[in-house]
């Protein structure tokens, strides 16, 4: 494990009530009784980075932990992008996976568990990891390469706690003291103090029905017949063309949840034949099992991660291959995700998997509803989407442990309620600070990055909300943002550039958390407009050696609005420090807003340094 330098460290545990315990480190012997409790505790003195160590702890019976660094901690928490491991992003970062020789970065990752019921004591079983090219891949992608900056620029141990959870609000990861002051949220977590309406929405029971036949079970054509629609002997009859990739929805079926087969046969040459290739099929939404010439190569069962499927050797032949997939979809647009890798190869050669296939449904979903209470819902129950219901199981347990400062990476599954993301987040700010006991701890957090389709007329986005909620929470001391505005990806909610979103984190920590004065930690950050005649001159800080248009050429996504709001496409140009905001179409300019867009894509105001400015608007 890596403890925290500089600071007093728990060491803490359980045994029989009022046992003596006893803990040997570093040349030194601790003692500790338990209560009749059976918990124990011990405060180790602060240290200087170093190590290995190791840590002798016996009573009844007798526990050895080695090879022990003492460096800083950083505990690493958020929803899906936090998670998103190196293996996810390993095509885009190969020499980054081989060269992860890093034994002092190290790795915890907290598996997934929730509880709106009580405050957990301990954790669900994990293990540190050190930094190889094989571990490596199941490290948070945001938190590795972050970690490795820091590393290498310091050279102390670099231990990461890994707290996250796919899909869940910021709300969950708040403690039931500390989200007291969101009313709407502070309500729900008084009634989860009822056992009885709990044990109701977490078990509920089943209505009383008529007694009626059963239902026949729909099954899937395509596997009910003595030949499957996977299989080369099976004859195609009634397919439709598709033009992969692409959505059904869009190709002609519309509203369909259920099951559609696709089918190309593609040529292979004789160079391929026989040997071991990889067949990437983009990402598919929802589920999908994939075939070659009837040999099922993969399979997937929800919509993110890529599909990159090994095709063993002696299965392409030369000529004519039969490529089969199977989605299933339960919600939204099925089908393919465009702009994606679809190819097969074998590493010397590619082909392009892309264009005209057949496609034949094989299965119709009945739209499903469940019962939550008395209230007829689409979904049911979750803790880890409820306010505590992370914190108490995932947060909590860890807060004895030291640590140098927090990494947020958070706000998808917030975009809905925008207007809320700013007290929530500040909120969970002072809530951990607070349970750490030290409001003096860093606190590093993404901007959203830029997502969905490019919209080309200026526009409302929730997601331009959520980033504003982010800007204002710098106002908080000991914060940090890393602006993301141009790595994501339109298509997909896990944007696979995880590399420069750890660096800026990284640059960030350096002057925040390291006290690195001279670091330029952050793109430039609006600080004030002023109105002159018919323009606008807009002030920022973080500016660093000075601004630029990256790529040269004008600014853009730049919009401007008179007393109406009615925002148009502007002039903008910069003037030392400044950006000088004009339109021919206004002449008395009120508001200015910048990048304000799902995907604002083509935003190019930096500083010399290479760091985006953060979108911002002037109208609020």
């Amino acid at each position: 494990m890596v403890l925290q330098r500089n600071q007093k460290i728990n060491i803490w545990g359980w045994a029989a009530p009022h046992e003596k315990i006893n803990v040997q480190f570093k040349g030194k012997t601790f003692n500790a009784t338990t209560g009749t409790d059976g918990q124990w505790k011990i405060i180790l003195p602060a240290m200087k980075a170093g190590g290995p160590y190791s840590m002798n702890l016996s009573a009844s019976n007798r526990i050895i932990i080695q090879n022990i660094l003492v460096g800083d901690v950083w505990f690493c928490s958020g929803q899906s992008n936090m998670v998103t491991p190196m293996e996810r992003v390993k095509e885009k970062y190969p020499d980054e996976i081989a060269g992860a020789n890093y034994p002092q970065i190290r790795n915890f990752f907290i598996p997934t568990v929730s509880d709106v019921s009580k405050v957990h004591t301990d954790l669900p079983p994990g293990k540190w990891e050190q930094a190889t090219p094989q571990n490596v891949l199941q490290f948070g992608a945001v938190s590795y390469f972050m970690a490795k900056q820091l590393y290498l620029k310091y050279h102390v141990p670099i231990g990461i706690i890994n707290s996250s959870v796919g899909g869940t609000p910021i709300q969950a990861w708040i403690s039931a003291e500390g989200i007291k002051t969101v009313p709407q949220y502070a309500s729900r977590v008084e009634q989860f103090k009822d056992t009885a309406y709990l044990n109701k929405i977490m078990r509920p029971a089943t209505p009383r029905t008529k007694a009626i036949a059963p239902k026949v079970t729909p099954v899937d054509q395509g596997m009910a017949g003595p030949v499957k629609w996977y299989e080369t002997g099976y004859v195609p009859e009634g397919w439709h063309q598709f033009w992969m990739p692409g959505y059904w929805a869009d190709q002609g079926v519309k509203n369909l949840n259920g099951i559609v087969w696709f089918r190309r046969e593609i040529e292979v040459p004789a160079s391929m034949a026989g040997k071991p290739a990889k067949l990437f099929v983009g990402r598919i939404i929802d589920a999908d099992e994939t075939y070659v010439n009837g040999v099922k190569v993969g399979n997937i069962t929800y919509q993110y991660p890529p599909r990159r499927y090994d095709v063993p050797a002696g299965l392409l032949k030369a000529g004519k291959n039969l490529i089969v997939v199977r989605i299933t979809n339960t919600f939204g647009k099925g089908g393919f995700v465009p702009d994606k890798r679809y190819e097969l190869t074998d590493g010397t050669t590619s082909i392009d998997i892309r264009g005209d296939w057949q496609y034949k449904v094989g299965q119709v979903f009945t739209p499903l509803r469940q019962r939550v209470g008395d209230v007829e819902s689409g979904f049911a129950f979750s803790a880890q989407n409820e306010p505590t219901g992370l914190y108490n199981t995932m947060v909590a347990p860890a807060i004895p442990y030291a640590v140098k400062g927090f990494v947020w990476y958070q706000g998808e599954s917030n975009t809905g309620k925008p207007q809320e993301y700013n007290q929530l987040l500040t909120t969970l700010i002072a809530d951990w600070r607070n349970k750490w006991h030290d409001n003096n701890l860093p606190f590093l957090y993404v901007q959203l990055p830029n997502f969905m389709e490019v919209q080309y007329s200026p526009s409302e986005s929730q997601w331009a909300e959520v980033r504003e909620a982010q800007l204002k929470t710098l106002s908080i001391p000991r914060t940090a943002m890393a602006v993301t505005i141009d790595c994501g990806e339109w298509n997909d909610i896990h944007p696979v550039g995880k590399k420069p979103v750890g660096e800026r984190l990284a640059l960030a920590a350096e002057r925040l958390a390291y006290g690195d004065t001279k670091v330029v930690g952050s793109g430039p950050i609006y600080q004030s407009a002023k109105i002159e005649g018919n323009k606008i001159i807009l002030s920022f800080t973080s500016v660093g050696s000075g601004l630029i248009a990256k790529g040269g050429g004008e600014l853009t996504q730049f919009a401007i609005a008179g007393a109406d709001k009615h925002f148009i496409w502007a002039n903008a140009q910069i003037e030392g420090d400044k950006v000088i905001v004009t339109s021919p179409e206004i002449s008395s300019p009120m508001y200015v807003r910048y990048a304000w867009a799902d995907n604002p894509e083509g935003a190019n105001l930096y500083n010399k340094e290479g760091l985006p400015a953060s979108p911002f608007r002037t109208d609020k």
